[in-house]
């Protein structure tokens, strides 16, 4: 046991490797050798095998050996062992030799085949390579056909859409170098390519829809003044629904079934859309977003600049639809585009707007001498407004220019009228009007409520008034029309006041100042006098009309017109410029009854012979009054009537006493006193003949025309009487000769003298009553001369 080691030792120093202690185990173990053997041969090494088992024989041999010097008879029996081992080893060999011929022989075969085999699956892994990579080649140069097929057609999405695809899911596995490289040189130069030509379509787009602007604000502001006629009409039919049923007749108001749909406005933002989107894929959205803002921007300064070759009242509607039709594509924009706008840069679009459109209204307002021209750019303003505010636009701002501006524009109205109303006073020939047919009456009388009846007269119809009443109706009507127009759509809501005040002004400083002038004027006659005073009075009665028809044409109820306080001013102004007429009248009465009066100084007051016929001065005084009273009864109201006929006839009572009073007359005789009072007598009785058939006598029941005289015949009463110093009985007086003054009687009953050869003293030779009354005034001139 103790000499083992060594003999390990030995081995390993002999040169023995591991593979040998390994078959040397395997053997000593008594392991089964066969798959070793097969292992061998089949990795076609068997030679260092046999080589081994050869070279562990020789190592068993002196380990024999050196068992045999050990054991020398176990050493003998194991060399018998041993030699019949190598017989074993003999027939082993030789069956392991052939059947490894057998085995190369058949291997060989095999072998061959296995590199056939092993060639043809290299030969098809390289032809699947193959294909795949065609494959990938084929679909990259389909999408890249597609993709220049897509650019011809201009469908740049498509073909943005190709190169995308190209990028994720091919370009990092194509197999052919050179492919891949010009693929990637290319796909940036297609994407410049298409940036390209959708900014060119962006840019033209951005040119149509600028110059289709126009049309969609005139379209939009068009489809604003169709719903603002729709509205009118409404209202005109619940005005004309009211007055009917106020006036008792049943009208029901029913409202249209059918109501016109206005016809949308049709703008095509598809290019818009579509380069946005494009550049949206490209990654260029917010530079998108920035070049859309600066070149709407652009295109709204300059939208924004008025012309300067044409008048502002001539271009305003261009210019006002441009805007329109801008900010319906911004909001347009806003609501579809998906982000493109933000709110705040509409709202600020819109500030710069509404700053630069106040700023030329202002301006341009204030340069207009028109107004018509100020009232047609004010209602293109409230229906751009109208239209605007449709789509959120906030208007405030601009429609307060237009509320600034009302100043102006009633000026510049008031003006025209003023020119009008002027030529109408002037071309007038204060003749009364004369109308042949109904057409005529309704035109000129009932459409401004002139009539005196319900009852259509028969024509020719003679009005009481001249043109110029219809033909300043007319104006004033105008007036109204014009001012609710401007003031109506507005920011004030309740403008029938403000519609009143100015209708007020119309009547005062223009209609009322033209009738003063018209009256003051010089070369008037007492017919034509007449004829203003009788105007005047009809467009008093006109100005009830002029604030229903305002009141109408603001929406307000008629009744609510009716009540008390609720008329003009002017009527209180027109009713003094009335008497102011009356006045004028009567001085022209006055002064035409003071030519026929100062015939008096032909009358001889000291004539000794009796005359009964009458003066002529007194018969063309009462063919005057019949002409005047007649015309005034024609025209003019009875109040007015009784004034004209009271003041004629109260002036010829004074210049009968002030022909007595007259420097001109030193004395006067009983004779000229009774041709005094034939006179006074012939003019009492057509006073009193005229109050009656005027119809006069019916209103005044306690008054007369001939009280109007009765100065004149109580002093004619007291130089007639026979007892004149009753003068001086405060009780006579009261009841006789109260309209006497003391003074005028003092120097009247001086004058009133005769001779002794006159004819109070003829008469006292003859009548006792005579002498008795010339002593009687004597004694009542000596009376007055201790009163006075």
């Amino acid at each position: 046991m103790d000499a083992k080691p060594p003999k390990r030792r030995t081995a390993i120093e002999n040169g023995e490797t591991g593979e040998d202690l390994v078959l040397a185990t395997l053997i000593g173990n008594g392991d089964d050798l066969g798959p070793l053997v097969r292992h061998a041969f089949e990795m076609g090494r068997p030679e260092p095998l046999v080589q081994q088992l050869k070279h562990l024989m020789k190592k068993k041999e002196v380990e024999i050996e050196e068992l045999c010097k050990t054991h020398y008879e176990e050493f003998i029996r194991a060399v018998d062992e041993l030699r019949g081992v190598l017989v074993d080893a003999e027939e082993l060999k030789s069956d392991l030799a052939s059947d490894n011929f057998r085995l190369q022989e058949v291997g060989s075969a095999l072998l061959l085949k296995l590199e056939e085999l092993l060639e043809s699956y290299s030969i098809k892994k390289s032809v699947t390579e193959a294909i795949k990579m065609s494959k990938i080649c084929i679909e990259v140069l389909q999408l890249c056909v597609k993709c220049n097929t897509h650019l011809s057609a201009g469908q740049f999405y498509l073909a943005l859409k190709a190169v995308d695809l190209i990028e994720k899911n091919y370009l990092k596995n194509i197999p052919v170098n050179k492919i891949k490289i010009v693929i990637e040189k290319a796909i940036p130069i297609i994407k410049a390519h298409v940036e390209k030509k959708v900014t060119t379509h962006f840019n033209e787009w951005l040119v149509h829809i600028r110059s289709s602007a126009k049309n969609i604000g005139q379209t939009a502001i068009g489809h604003a003044a169709s719903a603002r006629q729709r509205e009118e009409e409404t209202l005109e039919r619940q005005r004309k629904a009211e007055e009917m049923n106020m006036y008792g007749m049943e009208f029901v108001y029913t409202l249209d079934e059918e109501v016109s749909e206005e016809s949308p406005l049709k703008f095509d933002l598809t290019p818009l859309h579509r380069s946005y989107h494009i550049h949206a894929c490209l990654g260029l959205q917010e530079q998108f977003r920035e070049y859309y803002y600066k070149n709407r921007m652009l295109q709204l300064t300059s939208d924004l600049q008025i012309s300067s070759s044409q008048a502002f009242v001539e271009s305003h509607h261009v210019y006002l639809a441009q805007i329109a039709g801008y900010f319906i594509v911004e909001d347009r924009v806003l609501r579809t585009s998906g982000g493109l706008l933000s709110d705040e840069q509409v709202e600020t679009m819109w500030e710069t707007t509404v700053a630069k459109v106040t700023s030329v209204l202002e301006t341009q307002f204030s340069l207009m001498r028109s107004a018509t021209h100020l009232l047609l750019v004010k209602d293109y303003i409230t229906l751009l407004g109208a239209a605007l505010t449709q789509y959120g636009y906030k208007v405030g701002s601009i429609l307060e220019v237009l509320d600034k501006s009302r100043d102006k524009y009633h000026d510049l109205l008031l003006e025209e009228c003023r020119q009008q109303i002027s030529n109408i006073f002037s071309n007038d020939t204060c003749e009364q009007m004369v109308m042949k047919k109904d057409a005529d009456y309704e035109s000129n009388v009932l459409a401004f409520h002139l009539q005196a009846s319900d009852i259509m007269p028969a024509f020719p119809y003679i009005a009481p008034f001249s043109s110029m009443v219809p033909d300043s109706c007319r104006v004033v009507r105008s007036f109204i029309k014009g001012s609710v127009d401007y003031l109506f759509h507005g920011v004030n809501c309740n403008f029938y006041d403000t519609v009143r005040k100015y209708l007020d002004k119309l009547l005062i400083d223009v209609l009322n100042e033209v009738i003063i002038n018209k009256v003051h004027s010089t070369g008037l006659g007492e017919s034509q006098a007449m004829q203003i005073a009788a105007n005047i009075s009809y467009l008093e009665r006109a100005c009830d009309f002029f604030v229903q028809h305002a009141a109408q044409l603001c929406g307000i109820p008629v009744r609510a017109v009716e009540r008390p306080r609720a008329g003009l001013t002017a009527q209180a102004i027109l009713k003094t410029s009335r008497d102011e007429a009356y006045l004028a009248l009567l001085n022209l009465v006055h002064s035409k009854l003071e030519e026929f009066m100062a015939l008096t100084e032909n009358i001889n007051w000291t004539s000794e012979e009796l005359v009964q016929n009458k003066n002529d001065y007194m018969n063309e005084v009462v063919f005057y009054l019949e002409t005047l009273l007649s015309k005034a009864q024609q025209i003019l109201p009875l109040d007015a009537l009784y004034k004209v006929g009271s003041g004629a006839l109260e002036h010829i009572s004074n210049s009968i006493v002030a022909a007595f009073l007259s420097d001109s007359v030193k004395r006067f005789n009983a004779n000229a006193v009774i041709v005094i009072n034939n006179d006074l007598k012939m003019l009492e009785n057509f006073a009193d003949e005229r109050f009656e058939s005027t119809g006069l006598k019916e209103v005044y029941k306690d008054g007369s025309f001939r009280g109007c005289l009765i100065e004149s015949r109580q002093l004619i009463n007291l130089l007639s009487s026979s007892q004149p110093e009753n003068f001086m009985n405060p009780v006579i007086r009261q009841k006789n000769y109260n309209a006497l003054d003391y003074k005028k009687v003092g120097i009247i009953c001086d004058k009133f003298k005769d001779s002794t050869d006159g004819i109070f003293g003829s008469l006292s030779s003859r009548n006792t009553k005579t002498n008795s009354r010339k002593k009687s005034m004597d004694v009542l001139k000596k009376r007055l001369k201790d009163f006075n």
